[in-house]
């Protein structure tokens, strides 16, 4: 009934003794381990998070630790706490290789083995990592393989089809300004769609800009050129089955135009006399 009460592994900690001899060895030994706890042939074998490798290990303050492959490491400790209370500790580097971000726990799993059959618990450490936000637009192509024979030294190989990559359009545009006041800057926004198969609108960039006040003595048309879109073809929403810089795209610009200086005051302001 005690050892089915007892945590396993029972027979460590649940012993029965038939006489008052044996009860008092036993508590001489409790008293022994209490005061000078012990293990023998430690193994510590821990596997990190496959998110990190494992760059380098400092040697441990007891025992000896080694590099099993690039995520996992093993600690061996001959003895610890034999004559008195020890501890021991070990440093090792890791490195993110992962490309996602976020709080990430380091140790995948940690096991631990002595000869007296101790049980140990160890911490959960994890680091907060971030990557910023990677991307490859232009994967790395398939390769063709072939041979060239022995004593061959000239062949000709059809490597077969390849298209151009990351094709598409920068729109310019220019518009004009009618009638701006001197003394007051402009604010522009200009809104692009493209229009699809159905007439539905995709929008394709906005772009706000402010336009420096002018000195001139009346109001003047004011022409801003260069306002610059850029299109690429994976957003292409035509019809086109040619796809590519063979398929014509319908677009659509809208202008919105308003001073931002100007000379009105509100009239709640109070005025001692």
């Amino acid at each position: 009934m005690l050892n089915d009460w007892a945590t396993d592994p029972d027979a460590s900690h649940v012993a029965v003794t038939p006489d008052d001899s044996e009860l008092e060895e036993l508590f001489a030994d409790l008293a022994a381990n209490i005061s000078k706890p012990r293990a023998t042939n430690i193994i510590i074998n821990e596997i990190i998070h496959s998110d990190f490798t494992i760059v380098s290990i400092t040697p441990p303050t007891k025992g000896t630790a080694i590099a099993v492959n690039t995520t996992t490491l093993q600690w061996k400790i001959p003895e610890l706490g034999v004559s008195g209370n020890e501890g021991a500790t070990l440093e090792f580097y890791i490195q993110h290789t992962s490309l996602n971000s976020g709080t990430k726990l380091v140790n995948q799993s940690v096991t631990y083995s002595d000869k007296e059959g101790n049980i140990v618990t160890f911490p959960e450490p994890s680091v907060k990592v971030d990557c910023g936000i990677i991307i490859t637009p232009e994967p790395c192509p398939a390769p063709v393989d072939f041979t060239v024979d022995g004593c061959e030294d000239y062949m000709v190989v059809d490597l077969g089809d390849t298209y151009l990559e990351s094709t598409g359009r920068i729109i310019e545009l220019d518009v004009t300004i009618k009638n701006v006041c001197p003394g007051r800057r402009v604010a522009v926004g200009i809104i692009l769609t493209e229009t699809g198969c159905g007439g539905e609108e995709y929008p394709r960039g906005i772009k706000t800009l402010t336009i420096p006040a002018h000195s001139y003595p009346s109001c003047r048309d004011i022409l801003v050129k260069c306002i610059r879109f850029v299109l690429p073809d994976d957003l292409d929403a035509s019809c086109s089955f040619s796809g590519g810089m063979c398929s014509a795209r319908k677009l659509k610009a809208r202008v919105i135009a308003h001073n931002i200086d100007t000379d009105f005051k509100c009239c709640d302001t109070i005025v001692t006399i």
